[in-house]
């Protein structure tokens, strides 16, 4: 399986969208309260527009999407640094320990480098426990003194 990866274009919006439906419906198999409000219209409008909130990158072989990665530029005070956040990672389940969640996160660790972050970041669902073995497998480290918090504006 040759598997290729690629940023992300406005011709992926089906793509995209239809893996981030299944990326939320194991994260409800988990027990995550997650909704699929991230549609056609919303990834284009909001990765393309004037102000992009995202960009990403997709995997695919002879044309097919087998996953994606999307990613949002941050800045860390403490650190003086922009850092990158991941904010979504899916590979679909057949396509497994074949390499391309690596490869999706070597495309954003590039990225990240390209443009002047001097880290990661992400967050997972605790109960992701297949998720996390592979976060561990390629050096990822916990945060364990951080708690991530929302507030609605």
């Amino acid at each position: 399986m040759t598997v290729t990866v690629r940023p992300i274009r406005r011709e992926d919006a089906e793509s995209i969208i239809g893996m981030a439906h299944e990326f939320g419906a194991y994260l409800q198999s988990l027990g995550d309260h997650w909704e699929p409000k991230f549609t056609p219209e919303k990834y284009l409008a909001d990765g393309f527009g004037p102000n992009p909130a995202f960009g990403g990158f997709i995997g695919e072989e002879a044309g097919q999407p087998l996953g994606y990665l999307l990613h949002s530029s941050n800045y860390d005070v403490d650190l003086a640094c922009r850092s990158l956040m991941v904010i979504d990672l899916w590979v679909r389940p057949w396509t497994r320990r074949l390499g391309l969640g690596r490869k999706l996160m070597e495309a954003a660790a590039d990225h990240a480098r390209q443009t002047g972050a001097g880290y990661l970041f992400w967050s997972v669902f605790k109960p992701n426990t297949i998720a996390r073995r592979f976060y561990d497998g390629i050096g990822a480290t916990a945060v364990t003194d951080l708690d991530f918090m929302t507030l609605k504006p």
